[in-house]
């Protein structure tokens, strides 16, 4: 599949990105994520290994709607369920 991240046009496919983050382990973080196999990397991450670009070229957006077009699970770590505030907090 053609997509474009940081301006730059790539060729992916699902397999090539399983490859490629094969091995990597997770950074912590919040905000937008994609689960690849049993993982949960955070978006910048999946786009600087893939794309081998700097993760301040590209929006966590942009890798997301790749990623989701590719069929992977993207979402925010702040809508994942059991991630709300306790009450009374």
């Amino acid at each position: 599949m053609r997509c474009v991240i940081a301006r730059f046009p790539f060729d992916l496919t699902k397999s090539g990105v399983l490859d490629s983050m094969k091995g990597v382990k997770p950074e912590p973080g919040t905000g937008d994520f994609v689960t690849i196999g049993r993982r949960r990397y955070p978006a910048k991450q999946v786009g600087e290994v893939v794309t081998r670009q700097d993760r301040r070229d590209f929006s966590s957006g942009e890798v997301v709607r790749a990623m989701t077009r590719l069929g992977f699970t993207c979402g925010t770590a702040a809508t994942l369920p059991g991630d709300e505030p306790a009450e009374g907090v």
